[in-house]
């Protein structure tokens, strides 16, 4: 994860150095800076902080994978992965409840709203559940 860090280090690096040259040249605008994009740039700024701090403090914890070490072998790394989830038409169906659910706040249109809870807490449910039963369960 030395890498990642070292990545996303000099992300950060790179916004600590645009953040105050974008104030001072929108500065000479009528109104002053630009707020909306100092402040976005500073937000920026400080998630990669945040992110380079998490990955950097996690890298010293673990040991080294092959790839981070210099005398890694491909073969080093051979071997499962992990698990990856098949297809899936649950998430799908949660996001357009959630779109439906914005839809009926924003038009104020209540019995769609609740029509979109019961159905997306059907689809969040299945999503849940989804690996303990059927074709994929465990």
């Amino acid at each position: 994860m030395k890498a990642e860090t070292w990545m996303f280090v000099a992300c950060t690096v790179f916004l600590v150095l645009v953040t105050p040259t974008y104030w001072f040249v929108t500065s000479g605008s009528v109104h002053g800076g630009d707020w909306t994009g100092t402040s976005a740039l500073v937000m920026c700024t400080l998630l990669l902080a945040m992110i380079s701090a998490y990955l950097g403090f996690h890298a010293r914890q673990m040991d080294a994978r092959p790839e981070d070490r210099k005398d890694g072998e491909i073969a080093d790394g051979a071997g499962e992965l992990g698990f990856f989830p098949p297809f899936s038409w649950w998430p799908l169906w949660a996001a357009m409840c959630l779109a439906g659910i914005t839809f009926a706040v924003a038009m104020a249109a209540w019995w769609l709203f609740i029509i979109a809870v019961v159905v997306g807490a059907i689809a969040l449910s299945g999503w849940i559940f989804e690996y303990y039963r059927g074709e994929f369960s465990h």
